[in-house]
């Protein structure tokens, strides 16, 4: 009896040392599987969520067979080549691509996007990579008609639905009519074809239609009072090491120059691109 008794203690400890060793090896296999970053590496590919028609941010390009192109797809490529993975772009409205990034349909949103309270609630930002300001867009013939923002009083602005821009401008210009598009590039054809009177947009941004068409005019003399624009990147809630691995890649990027010879190597670009 004393020998069998001996027998089952022996058969429980070892059932126990092997359930502890099972539960250390799914723990240790679970921290090891989990995070963004092992999910990214398994499946061979970072997803970026972007919205074309912000350039030099990120614009379709014509000469490189329709693929979306400008300082965000570079920096999104970055962050791959640091996990070492394919960079997949997903083209969207600006509008839709925080809800895009929170159901998991992509890894990263980098859009000339600044944090918002309401967006830093279901996503996580990064540090800003460029510093933008909000700038007015109008017909070069109107030009002469405005020299402050109550001048727009009554008259039709367009801006990009979701974009920092829009909330600048239904707060400071408060006797205009804020019409919000889904696409910037929308508004500039509004603004064109006289469906509109003004665009506010970020300067680097609106520069761009500045250059590529004379019959708009940046009027730099009018400044809002909230003009700063941050652009950063977002990426799912909660998930610190992925956050801090893009937050490196950005400062790397600064360090080295990288995002002025971007913005210089973009803005080129878009321009002779529109003026084919």
């Amino acid at each position: 009896m004393k020998m069998l008794k001996k027998l089952f203690a022996v058969v429980m400890v070892a059932a126990m040392v092997l359930s502890l060793a099972g539960c250390g090896s799914s723990a240790a296999g679970g921290a090891k599987e989990g995070g963004k970053i092992a999910e990214i590496k398994s499946k061979g590919q970072l997803v970026l969520g972007t919205a074309s028609g912000y350039p030099p941010f990120e614009f379709v390009s014509i000469e490189n067979d329709g693929s979306v192109i400008g300082i965000d797809v570079e920096l999104a490529q970055a962050v791959a080549d640091k996990l070492g993975v394919k960079l997949v772009v997903h083209d969207m409205a600006f509008s839709e691509l925080v809800m895009s990034l929170s159901m998991g349909d992509c890894d990263i949103v980098i859009a000339g996007m600044p944090e918002t309270a309401e967006r830093a609630e279901v996503v996580d930002f990064s540090n800003v990579y460029v510093n933008d300001e909000q700038t007015i867009i109008v017909r070069a013939e109107d030009a002469g008609k405005y020299s402050s923002l109550s001048d727009f009083e009554g008259k039709v602005v367009d801006v990009e639905m979701g974009a920092s821009s829009e909330t600048v401008a239904k707060d400071e210009m408060t006797g205009a009519n804020i019409n919000s598009l889904a696409l910037i590039a929308d508004c500039f054809t509004e603004l064109s074809q006289g469906k509109c009177d003004a665009v506010v947009t970020g300067m680097v941004v609106g520069k761009q239609y500045v250059l590529n068409n004379d019959k708009y005019a940046e009027l730099k003399e009018i400044q809002f009072v909230n003009k700063d624009k941050a652009t950063q990147a977002c990426v799912a809630k909660g998930d610190a090491e992925f956050l801090q691995l893009v937050n490196d890649t950005i400062k790397e990027n600064q360090d080295n120059g990288n995002f002025d010879k971007w913005i210089d190597e973009y803005s080129a670009q878009a321009s002779k691109e529109a003026n084919k």
